[in-house]
């Protein structure tokens, strides 16, 4: 299919494929007119570049994923377990900083508060 009926199919722009394509995810056959042509495959593989996205993973890091970008991704695919591990600890950073700050911006309010209080 061209990639046309690829984005159609899928939901992504043309411009996305193409940058999918430039990461090394995706990969087109192309016609003797230049014209990008795409296997059966692709519609499950950019689904699953778009799932993945989705859960915040960047281009390079889904890369990790690609002996698996072909088939169903509700198992962890063991070449992209170090991956899913790294991200997971930069989201508990992010949450343990966003707790820290919820926290001492809660303070910053009960101490603003506190002479409203004795007046």
């Amino acid at each position: 299919m061209r990639i046309g009926e690829l984005a159609r199919q899928t939901g992504a722009t043309r411009r996305a494929l193409r940058l999918y394509e430039s990461h090394g995810l995706l990969t087109a056959d192309r016609g003797s007119n230049g014209y990008r042509h795409y296997g059966a495959a692709a519609t499950r593989k950019v689904a699953n570049i778009r799932r993945l996205q989705a859960a915040g993973f960047t281009l390079a890091e889904i890369a990790d994923f690609l002996p698996c970008l072909d088939g169903d991704l509700t198992a962890v695919c063991p070449a992209s377990a170090p991956t899913i591990a790294r991200k997971l600890a930069a989201v508990q950073r992010e949450l343990d900083a966003l707790t820290v700050l919820r926290d001492r911006l809660a303070g910053l309010l009960d101490h603003a508060a506190e002479p409203a209080r004795s007046a």
